[in-house]
């Protein structure tokens, strides 16, 4: 199948990429194409211009500063994956990374392009809806940063304008006492998740766990905040098999799952109840050692 007809612009700056955005009234962007492009190619999606940014080097890269870690936008997944400065200083990024698609997408795909689709079911949105984090987009002569909390609308929707381009994503660096996990079930190696969890935690000094954040993926119309179920482990040294448990129940009464041919609504929720389980767990163990996640 074929696209319809569109107008394309290679930017070959930020303002470039911008100005062409607010000069179209259907432009997209086109980073790493592994959604957009098929969505083209089904005439699901026809854009009157297509805005290619993937000459821009200052969307590109990763650095901490200030007790902040900055992923440029057109990070590919399999730059996340690998990197060794990644793995090291952000390692639940690669842990998430890996699970997304197969090598083949991960060498394509990039992770503004991933929080700018805003699929329900994928891994990136969730993973920083649970740590906090932020993206920073520009428009013409000027930017503004929008939380992760704010940044998901709905199901492919998010807050940018039609003239906006993300160009930055921004999380807190780890500390000392960090931990995090992801876990997801899939039917086939490669496939969308049916569901997801992300737990991030800290433990203080002494091994008392002073913040649980969970968000999850296919588990509702956006990526979900579901952190208050883990409130009560606030204050608690260990983590026992029944608290973990008891998070996952918490979990699954809390999130708001679709029902579809892959999984009803009660199933997605027995699985969210069993990957929070176990992501806690992990992200426990994490923080309680040297290197964390």
């Amino acid at each position: 199948m074929k696209p319809p007809r569109f107008d394309y612009v290679a930017a070959g700056s930020v303002g470039e990429a911008t100005e062409a955005l607010a000069s179209a009234e259907d432009s997209r962007v086109l980073a790493g194409g592994q959604s957009l492009v098929p969505l083209m190619n089904l005439r699901l999606a026809r854009p009157s211009l297509l805005v290619d940014v993937n000459h821009l080097g200052a969307l590109s890269g990763f650095e901490s500063h200030n007790g902040t870690l900055r992923f440029g936008a057109m990070c590919r997944h399999r730059f996340l994956e690998t990197d060794p400065d990644v793995r090291q200083k952000a390692p639940i990024f690669a842990e998430v990374a890996e699970l997304i698609g197969h090598v083949g997408i991960r060498n394509r795909g990039t992770l503004g392009g991933s929080l700018a689709h805003a699929d329900p079911v994928a891994e990136l949105p969730a993973l920083l809806v649970a740590l906090e984090g932020r993206v920073i987009v520009a428009s013409t002569g000027s930017e503004r940063a929008i939380p992760a909390a704010e940044l998901f609308a709905g199901p492919f929707t998010t807050g940018l304008e039609p003239d906006e381009l993300l160009t930055t994503v921004e999380v807190p660096a780890h500390r000392d006492g960090d931990g995090g996990a992801f876990s997801e079930f899939v039917r086939r190696h490669g496939d969308f998740a049916t569901a997801g969890v992300a737990v991030i935690l800290h433990r203080d000094g002494f091994g008392a766990c002073e913040q649980v954040r969970v968000a999850g993926c296919g588990l509702g119309p956006t990526p979900m905040d579901l952190s208050a179920a883990g409130d009560f482990l606030r204050g608690e040294s260990s983590l026992t098999d029944g608290a973990a448990e008891e998070l996952g129940r918490r979990v699954a009464a809390a999130a708001d799952p679709p029902g579809d041919v892959h999984g009803s609504k009660d199933y997605r929720r027995e699985l969210a109840a069993v990957l929070a389980a176990d992501a806690v767990r992990r992200a426990w163990a994490r923080a309680g050692s040297a290197g964390g996640a």
